[in-house]
């Protein structure tokens, strides 16, 4: 039974903020060390935060566990800093489980995304805003513009 007192972490409250900002490849990549200990992070606290929810749900809305709901809420505050923090380089979270996130860019006059996965080493890939993850394609293909933009 789903009590009103938790808020799931993927609740629209939790949506990232719309970047003003765009990459260049270069750019990207050298943010890349900052946004994989943030996206490491989120992952994480994301786990975390799912975990003491389910914790949550199990006490039913009776419990005077008011401890559990202290964590909780905790939780969910230092995910939010999270997320805070990872807007403010320019990023946009896409996956909370898998880590994925999204540069903003611009190529040969369009928009595009550059994009990147927990665990992937560096950044190779990019995708058209509509496409996501599963139409990524290699950087490679991409004539990308040297000089940094801003909106």
């Amino acid at each position: 039974m789903r009590t009103e007192q938790t808020v799931s972490p993927l609740h629209p409250s939790f949506a990232t903020r719309r970047a003003a900002r765009f990459f260049t490849l270069d750019r990207a990549r050298s943010a890349l060390p900052l946004v994989r200990r943030i996206t490491t992070d989120i992952v994480d606290q994301h786990r975390y935060v799912c975990a003491l929810e389910d914790r949550c749900h199990q006490a039913g809305a009776a419990s005077d566990d008011n401890a559990l709901r202290e964590r909780y809420a905790a939780a969910l505050d230092r995910l939010r800093d999270l997320i805070d923090e990872l807007a403010a380089v320019g990023c946009e979270l896409r996956d909370w489980r898998r880590g994925i996130v999204d540069f903003p860019a611009y190529s040969e006059g369009r928009r595009i995304e550059f994009c990147w996965r927990l665990g992937e080493a560096d950044i190779t890939h990019w995708h058209e805003p509509d496409a996501g993850f599963c139409g990524r394609r290699d950087v490679t293909e991409l004539q990308v513009p040297q000089r940094s933009m801003t909106a």
